[in-house]
């Protein structure tokens, strides 16, 4: 076991909203905490505040009561965190769910989640009334924050001028949010992440990460993942720092807002970085103000990063984390300029990690000098999960009795307590940042009448970015293009869970046990193409 070298922050027993807002000051209050980078509006923290509490009351005076589960669908926008944490601010519990979802994807979280109200904008109503329809939700019930005919609207909940309620429940065992994770294999399941672990994930990153008060954050990477949620709006606003909002990522948006608002923070996943790199658009615009290119939610390569840094002329670090863990639990400080660009840092304070065999479960020693032989890595700490919701087997393979959890990701550590990820034993794919569940694109396609078998993981393009890639069976006689798999796939899932690349193979190799061989496939890959080494 091995302790973070950093000393342990204090973690106040108090609710998320309690924590980010509850010690505003005067001189806080005219600040801004949210700007839309599209339109440049300008939100106050004394603004959003109010606006927290008018929808906390709105949603009450609907019927709403503590420990109901509200879906909340919605891009990066200043209503985000008014949904959210008015939400949390009721008692009640936010499942954040993929913009980028069909209403097949929105229908199958409302109803595992158990959800009694939906959140979202027009933009995304056609999905959200689908799913709305098909799970039960009245139309009372679905809130389009920015008005639509025959739904109540951000301005309605407000108008209500409904006091918040009064409610009293214990942070360590209050669920805030149920964001959707694959763990380290199977489908996506509803992580219970009370009010102590995101208190805990901010108290920590505020310890490490380096944000300040007069930085300006570019939030681009989606808030309805715990990325997002965490690292950019609850750790952001707590800093008091100005965050400005993209709903979608676009470069030259991105840079257009980077470079006007004079963004001094942006928070990434790799394939920005590979933009940044490559994309000659960055030179028409002036990046003075940018003081630190931050990337998390998937590896970031060395060579990749330094490149990031030479041309924006910035400091470029990374972190690592899962949603189970709120999601930091390592981080490369902005000051230690002699731990490798490759790694990803400290763990955070407050937390234990151990790594372990992965075929005896024996835990690796930490030799005195060079790193450690790789093991898998758990991590225990005040940001761990409670555990799936309604899935206690699933929470018995991640999470085990003295509280230690599972990553399935394999590390090295130093003497020094650097960790750097080498490898990984879960099955998810990280493709751009986005969790897709190999599963659940293998029942996709199992679906098609022509397919007799198949079988899913992540490859590296061209820009060593992961991809899915789909290996298929065909059943006897059957005559399928590549181009017809992913055709066939591609209105069925959301934009990031597409399969990329096929191959058509005489058999999916398996355990006798049934289960699918990954590991035989990727060596197919490196062998095919080492470029997959």
């Amino acid at each position: 076991m091995v302790l973070s070298t950093h000393p342990d922050v204090e973690i106040p027993t108090l609710s998320v909203y309690d924590y980010l807002f509850g010690d505003l000051g005067p001189d806080d209050l005219t600040r801004p905490a949210i700007i839309d980078g599209v339109s440049g509006a300008e939100t106050t923290y004394g603004e959003l505040v109010e606006q927290i509490n008018g929808f906390a009351g709105g949603l009450v005076s609907r019927g709403l009561t503590a420990g109901d589960v509200v879906g909340l669908l919605c891009p990066n926008a200043p209503v985000f965190p008014v949904a959210f944490h008015g939400i949390l601010r009721a008692g009640a519990t936010a499942t954040t769910i993929n913009s980028l979802y069909t209403d097949e994807e929105i229908a199958l979280q409302l109803t595992d989640a158990g959800a009694s109200f939906l959140v979202t904008v027009s933009a995304l109503l056609p999905a959200a009334l689908a799913a709305a329809t098909r799970v039960g939700i009245d139309h009372n019930h679905l809130i389009v924050l920015d008005g639509s005919p025959n739904h109540p609207s951000l301005a309605d909940l407000l108008g209500d001028n409904t006091p918040p309620p009064v409610v009293d429940f214990d942070p360590a065992t209050q669920v805030a949010v149920l964001p959707y994770s694959s763990g380290t294999t199977g489908r996506p399941k509803g992580v219970m992440l009370s009010h102590r672990n995101l208190v805990a994930n901010v108290a920590q990153c505020s310890a490490t990460i380096g944000l300040e008060r007069d930085d300006r954050v570019l939030a681009v990477l989606p808030f309805f993942h715990i990325y997002g949620l965490t690292v950019l709006l609850n750790y952001a606003l707590k800093r008091r720092s100005t965050l400005i909002t993209m709903p979608r990522f676009d470069l030259a948006e991105f840079l257009r807002i980077t470079s006007g608002q004079r963004c001094s923070w942006v928070f990434i996943a790799p394939p920005i970085a590979v933009a940044l790199a490559k994309h000659p658009l960055v030179e028409n615009y002036d990046f003075e103000a940018l003081k630190v290119v931050f990337s998390g939610a998937a590896p970031l390569s060395g060579d990749l990063a330094g490149a990031v840094a030479k041309r924006l002329d910035c400091v470029i670090r990374q972190g690592y984390g899962m949603t189970e863990l709120s999601p930091v639990s390592h981080v490369l400080p902005l000051d230690r300029h002699d731990i490798p660009l490759t790694s990803v840092g400290l763990a955070l304070p407050n937390l234990e990690c151990r790594l372990v065999d992965i075929d005896t479960g024996a835990d690796i020693e930490v030799p005195a000098e060079g790193p450690s032989a790789p093991g898998e890595l758990l991590c225990r700490g005040p940001n761990v999960m409670l555990g799936y919701l309604g899935n206690p087997e699933a929470t018995a393979e991640t999470l085990d009795d003295n509280g230690w959890l599972r990553t399935g990701d394999i590390a090295t550590v130093d003497a020094a307590g650097i960790y750097t990820i080498v490898d990984r034993l879960k099955e998810l794919i990280k493709y751009k940042g986005y969790q897709v569940a190999p599963a659940v694109l293998e029942a996709v396609l199992l679906r098609h009448p022509l397919i007799a078998d198949s079988a899913v993981i992540g490859v590296t393009d061209e820009d060593g970015q992961e991809i899915p890639k789909a290996y298929v069976v065909l059943q006897p006689d059957a005559l399928l293009s590549t181009d017809d798999v992913m055709s066939y796939v591609q209105p069925l899932v959301a934009r990031h869970e597409r399969i990329r690349r096929v191959e058509f193979i005489d058999a999916i190799p398996k355990s006798t046990a049934g289960k699918i061989l990954r590991k035989e496939l990727r060596a197919r890959e490196r062998q095919t193409d080492p470029s997959q080494a």
